[in-house]
């Protein structure tokens, strides 16, 4: 007897689970610290002015200096532009929770930021293999690099990395959208992450877990796969030069690339693994989430600035024009 009664609960439960639908989400923030998180919010906000004002300075020097026309630096044009995206995706409603309590997403807003969020990031990583595969041409196949890295290829393999990532990366939000949301409404987060949102739902979400795991392999997993090998072929082709200065000067045109690589692909890893930790420390995979969509478009320029010759003297000739 109260094992059907246990069923005919259940079956009351789907059935008004099936019928009820919540009509928007609310963006708790960080777990645990509810009360002391807008804090943060200042530290977060100098990020996020420091990502639109040296990336906007990047893409003026750029555009302005002769000398940047070059498919290197056209690419890190392009990462701006990204990261001026990626930043921009979570940022001002990151600050609306902190400064003005506005806690609610409605469902379409909530899956539009999942999409920009993976499509950002996949363009992120797509670019970083872009400028390996330039730095390898430049470097182990010197003469031919002016007729392989041209202009033409420059935008034939941005235009490639936005529809890859723009269309791959629809079923993300398309299969959190067929969820059944009922009952739950609180995410304990400061942005809608795919798995965030879908551990909410009523129904099964195996689907959403493995079409991620497939995504994250088949995209993220592809471009840093050729990215080592592309290095690998660089520090076989370095190690051959007979002169130490020409293979210091090689190695430090590359030098700028390696530490936003390591930098990018060692948070995601750590990101993943924190997760599996995410019951028992909640806030530390929350934190670290925001602060990889938030940092990595903040440091981008100051890394380039500061180890690029070429960028340090396009910078002081552009601030000195506008101060005349």
């Amino acid at each position: 007897m109260p094992e059907k009664e246990g069923v005919i609960l259940q079956d009351v439960r789907n059935s008004n689970s099936s019928k009820f639908q919540v009509s928007e989400f609310i963006l708790m923030g960080f777990p645990g610290i509810h009360e002391q998180q807008h804090w943060l919010s200042l530290p977060l906000a100098l990020l996020y002015i420091l990502a639109l004002g040296a990336n906007t300075l990047i893409l003026i020097t750029i555009k302005q200096e002769a000398t940047l026309n070059q498919p290197m630096y056209q690419f890190l044009g392009i990462l701006a532009v990204i990261d001026v995206g990626l930043a921009t995706t979570i940022m001002p409603k990151i600050l609306a929770i902190f400064w003005f309590d506005n806690k609610s997403i409605s469902l379409p807003e909530c899956f539009v930021q999942i999409y920009a969020i993976h499509c950002f990031l996949g363009m992120e990583s797509g670019i970083f293999l872009c400028m390996a595969v330039d730095r390898y041409v430049a470097i182990c196949h010197p003469l031919r690099y002016p007729s392989v890295v041209t202009e033409s290829f420059v935008i034939k393999a941005t235009m490639f990395m936005v529809f890859r990532n723009g269309l791959l990366v629809i079923p993300v939000p398309v299969l959190a959208s067929r969820r059944n949301y009922c009952f739950r409404n609180e995410i304990e987060h400061c942005l809608c992450s795919n798995l965030g949102v879908t551990s909410l739902a009523c129904d099964d979400i195996s689907s959403n877990r493995i079409f991620q795991l497939i995504l994250a392999w088949f995209l993220m997993g592809g471009d840093l796969t050729i990215i080592i090998l592309s290095y690998s072929f660089i520090l076989r082709s370095v190690l051959r030069l007979n002169s130490k200065e020409a293979s210091a000067k090689a190695l430090s045109t590359c030098s700028s690339h390696l530490i936003l690589i390591i930098f990018f692909y060692t948070a995601i890893v750590v990101l993943s693994v924190t997760h599996l930790a995410e019951k028992k420390v909640p806030l530390i995979p929350v934190l670290l989430n925001v602060l990889h969509n938030i940092i990595p478009p903040a440091l981008n320029p100051m890394v380039y600035a500061l180890r690029t010759q070429e960028l340090r003297v396009s910078f002081s000739r552009f601030l000195q024009c506008n101060r005349k």
